[in-house]
């Protein structure tokens, strides 16, 4: 764990694949299946972890060229048949979100915003969380600060570096600087550089490290 000064948090965003929940293997059926539909060598679960972190309106147009929207077609008819079934969750998932009920929550993911929005009605979080903010849901999506501030208008917060955002890549501490926020790395960051490459605030093992410093400060009263 590391934790050099971080403000107490106001409130706490987190990202939603590799954060709180372990959905790569729908993500991998979509992609291969979108690239089946082009003739392009699938993609293996390792190679899936380290290239899926932008949107696909971002990501797609580099891979399918100028007909990437019927990618993205392949690729949501292929996630949307199966996410619900193979969506798990991270080490220490539920301790941190439990541990972290004293201070007002949001998701900010860079997967569509319905099917991110099913994925928690699936898993009864609906109500955990005062926004659930997707990619196409603001007007530009994460590494942008857009989908952070939409968030933080939801739960009337003000962003600052008192809000955390915790998330797992580069992208995410990225959305976190932009908006004005601290950024938290869940994990060692191995599928995009390593933890040394990505620009965090602070740093957690996993879900059960974040969850006992959260428990910590529950115990802490706040300054004055």
């Amino acid at each position: 764990m590391s934790l050099p000064l971080l403000p107490r948090p106001t409130a706490i965003l987190w990202d939603w694949d590799n954060t709180l929940v372990d959905a790569w293997a729908g993500v991998q059926a979509g992609m291969n299946a979108a690239l089946r539909g082009f003739g392009l060598p699938e993609w293996t679960i390792e190679e899936v972890r380290a290239r899926a972190r932008l949107s696909l309106k971002d990501a797609f147009p580099a891979i399918f060229g100028e007909d990437w929207e019927r990618a993205r077609t392949l690729f949501y008819a292929e996630v949307r048949a199966r996410h619900l079934d193979v969506l798990t969750l991270m080490p220490g998932t539920l301790e941190a979100l439990d541990a972290a009920r004293a201070f007002p929550l949001a998701v900010v993911s860079n997967k569509q915003g319905a099917i991110l929005r099913a994925e928690a009605a699936h898993l009864g979080w609906t109500e955990r969380f005062g926004a659930l903010v997707g990619a196409g849901d603001a007007a530009a999506d994460k590494p942008a600060a857009d989908p952070v501030l939409m968030a933080l208008r939801q739960l009337g917060v003000e962003p600052g570096p008192d809000v955390w955002f915790v998330g797992d890549t580069g992208v995410d501490m990225q959305a976190a600087r932009a908006a004005g926020c601290s950024a938290v790395l869940l994990g060692d960051a191995s599928h995009d550089g390593g933890a040394a490459s990505v620009a965090k605030d602070a740093a957690f093992a996993d879900g059960h490290a974040l969850a006992a410093c959260l428990h910590g400060l529950a115990k802490t009263p706040p300054p004055a």
